[in-house]
């Protein structure tokens, strides 16, 4: 028994050493460090949203979610059609990084607290500077090193982001493009609706 007990707070403790090794590549913008913290499911997520930023038009753009919808019109208003045609999922990912597209704040008050296994899955409570919140982080046991699935946040984040849109009273897109002019210095063209391929 005693044995079992310590291979769970081992577990725990590699869980938690896992998101503060992700925490630390995200505030230092070390974006190739980042994904080797992450998930098949998140790489893979990365990899599909490529595909939509490749060759999507508007029409699936805008059926799209928020949070998917903000990503492939990020991407290509920041990065030229050269890198895209570069990329990768996980390159992708790390570009996101990179360029700060994935939020600092997402991370930097946050640690995990209360910690769940069930075999190779977990489930880790987020602290937001030292309080529990009702969100759980996932995580998954991939070649014996546990890996954070962020796609497990995403319903999460589109939420905050709707009631972001709601609040400030604009056309979803037209909120959109003004983070993106915000964020970038510069004012989006409308060819960032248009497929690359």
């Amino acid at each position: 028994l005693l044995s079992i007990c310590c291979i769970a707070q081992d577990d725990k403790e590699m869980i938690k050493q896992t998101f503060n090794n992700y925490k630390s590549a995200i505030l230092n913008d070390k974006g190739e460090e980042a994904v080797s913290y992450v998930d098949s499911r998140t790489l893979k997520y990365y990899a599909d949203i490529l595909e939509v930023i490749k060759h999507a038009d508007s029409s699936v753009i805008n059926a799209s979610s928020l949070i998917d919808k903000v990503t492939v019109l990020s991407v290509r208003h920041r990065a030229t059609r050269e890198e895209i045609l570069s990329m990768d999922g996980t390159g992708l990912f790390v570009y996101a990084i990179k360029k700060g597209m994935v939020g600092k704040n997402s991370v930097m008050n946050n640690t995990i607290g209360d910690i769940k296994i069930d075999n190779g899955f977990a489930k880790g409570q987020l602290l937001v500077s030292g309080q529990p919140t009702e969100i759980y982080m996932h995580f998954y046991k991939e070649q014996d090193h546990w890996k954070i699935d962020l796609t497990s946040i995403f319903p999460i984040g589109n939420a905050a982001f709707k009631d972001m849109v709601e609040e400030d009273g604009r056309p979803e897109n037209e909120f959109i493009f003004m983070i993106l002019e915000y964020l970038t210095g510069k004012k989006p063209g409308l060819g960032i609706w248009q497929p690359l391929l």
